[in-house]
């Protein structure tokens, strides 16, 4: 089944959040817009995003929010064919690219990134992603880096709060 969601979400987006401005107990206003844009058709993650988030500790509140909040569908399976030949065709880019140093190309391989480059691809979705462009990294091989290879469009958390009309309004408690 193929779901088009405007917005596919990386796992930084949520170790991010979770860290700094919108940590659960200061902001649990921007885990409910996560839900509820997810359930508008506007965002998703992967499979192997979810695989990154849970293997924090198990009372974190992050991996509590996924396992007892997060819709089934919020994190889209990576196994169909399209997005499978895209991946193999950014791995073969990535391994085949002589800038970066050998250990950059195995951490690259074990990391999600490259899935999430994949499933923008055969999906046409946009990655939110708060990493920065390093066009000339050989240490690591950065996500913004391999969406401009491929014309994979990719924005940060505050482009997609505002592209979405995300409002936090402030509450007293």
């Amino acid at each position: 089944m193929s779901i088009n969601h405007p917005y596919i979400l990386d796992s930084d987006v949520f170790i991010a959040a979770k860290n700094s401005y919108y940590a659960f107990t200061i902001c649990p206003g921007f885990w409910t817009s996560l839900i509820h844009h997810h359930e508008a058709g506007n965002i998703c993650s992967i499979d192997r995003v979810k695989g990154e988030l849970l293997a924090g500790r198990p009372t974190e509140d992050l991996v509590q929010w996924i396992k007892n909040d997060v819709p089934a569908g919020f994190f889209i399976g990576t196994d169909d064919e399209t997005v499978i030949s895209a991946y193999e065709e950014i791995m073969l880019w990535v391994q085949r690219n002589s800038q970066y140093f050998d250990q950059a190309k195995a951490k690259f391989a074990t990391e999600a990134d490259g899935w999430l480059v994949a499933y923008a691809m055969a999906h046409t979705t946009a990655i939110v992603t708060n990493e920065q462009p390093r066009p000339q990294s050989r240490n690591r091989v950065l996500l913004p880096d391999v969406c401009a290879q491929f014309n994979i469009t990719h924005k940060d958390t505050f482009f997609m709060l505002r592209d979405l009309a995300v409002r936090f309004e402030w509450e007293v408690s």
